[in-house]
């Protein structure tokens, strides 16, 4: 399979769950799944966490801002991550969790 740039955001983004220890999953889109659900759902020091990857520039669908949105609303935390700022996943979750330590 080829890695395209998309691709290589998402296997960047996992490689640093795996290391983080976060429990993850990468829903597969189907008709019988909810559409525009992100591309990683994970859990990280019990915060639930919806991470949308993009690459070369591209912006989230209507729809998958809805469903982000969704997951705030809910008391969850959501990133749009892409090659720029990848590398800063892990300190970008740290951040959140202390944050919502602090409140």
């Amino acid at each position: 399979m080829v890695d395209t740039p998309e691709r290589k955001v998402k296997k960047k983004a996992v490689e640093t769950l795996k290391a983080m220890g976060a429990y993850y999953t990468m829903p597969v889109a189907s008709g019988f799944g909810n559409a525009g659900v992100p591309d990683i759902l994970c859990c990280y020091r019990g915060k639930f966490y919806g991470i949308e990857c993009k690459a070369n520039g591209g912006k989230p669908t209507r729809l998958q801002l809805s469903n982000l949105k969704a997951i705030q609303d809910a008391g969850g935390a959501t990133f749009i991550i892409d090659e720029h700022n990848v590398g800063s996943l892990k300190e970008l979750m740290e951040k959140e969790y202390e944050s919502q330590d602090q409140e």
